[in-house]
């Protein structure tokens, strides 16, 4: 593909371990590359840029990474660990592509368009699954997949992912009868039942009435002083 790719620039480090909690307050970011068939690479980015770049690319977007000046290669940002605390970034592997060689990725799933089932019925979206594994050439990645929400008209409506549109290019690994989205009908509550007046009333007297019978029953059974 001829789109330009978003690009990093990045130099070798020799600094490793606890020392490079230095290069961070310097505004630096360490950063490992690596790929199959090549040596791991210590290096260290710019942490501004990285930052910019995390927030206008996804996981499967193609940078362009020049280390030391040389020649950019397509890199993947494989993983970030962040801080607990500020969720700044403290360390990036960065995934160094062959353009010939197909990745295997989770792409993210985005519904469009609106559900009568939900808006006019009061239902709740559900999304049984939010990801899809596909297979493709690191060019021909997908950022995202999207779907039409607007068919869940009723409570037994769904979206299978066999509805969705996959590029001809790409290949899908995950099962295409796996249910994307569904919508729950709304939890109706059963109110609590309330003993009527009367009912309670007519409860009491038969109660009184029993009450009364038994204390009865027991002072006709008893022995007279006389017999």
């Amino acid at each position: 593909m001829s789109t330009a790719r978003p690009s990093l620039t990045a130099i070798h480090r020799d600094v490793t371990g606890k020392a490079v909690s230095r290069l961070r307050r310097e505004g630096q970011l360490p950063a490992v590359v690596f790929g199959n068939g090549v040596a791991s690479t210590n290096v260290a980015l710019d942490a501004h840029a990285f930052e910019l770049l995390r927030h206008r690319t996804s996981a499967n977007t193609l940078v362009d990474l020049s280390i030391d000046g040389k020649k950019p290669r397509p890199v993947l940002v494989h993983g970030v660990q962040l801080h607990v605390v500020t969720q700044r970034p403290l360390h990036a592997d960065l995934y160094l592509v062959r353009m010939t060689d197909a990745l295997t990725v989770d792409v993210p799933l985005v519904p469009t368009g609106e559900s009568e089932a939900v808006k006019l019925n009061g239902g709740t979206l559900l999304h049984p699954i939010e990801h899809v594994r596909v297979k493709a050439l690191p060019d021909h990645l997908p950022q995202s997949l999207a779907y039409d929400i607007s068919v869940l008209v009723t409570f037994d409506d769904v979206v299978r992912l066999r509805d969705i549109a996959i590029p001809a290019d790409v290949t899908l690994l995950t099962d295409p009868n796996e249910i994307v989205a569904r919508v729950s009908p709304p939890r109706v509550e059963e109110e609590p039942t309330v003993v009527g007046a009367e009912e309670a009333i007519e409860a009491a007297e038969t109660a009184a009435e029993g009450a009364e019978a038994s204390g009865s029953e027991a002072s006709g059974s008893g022995t007279s002083p006389g017999d």
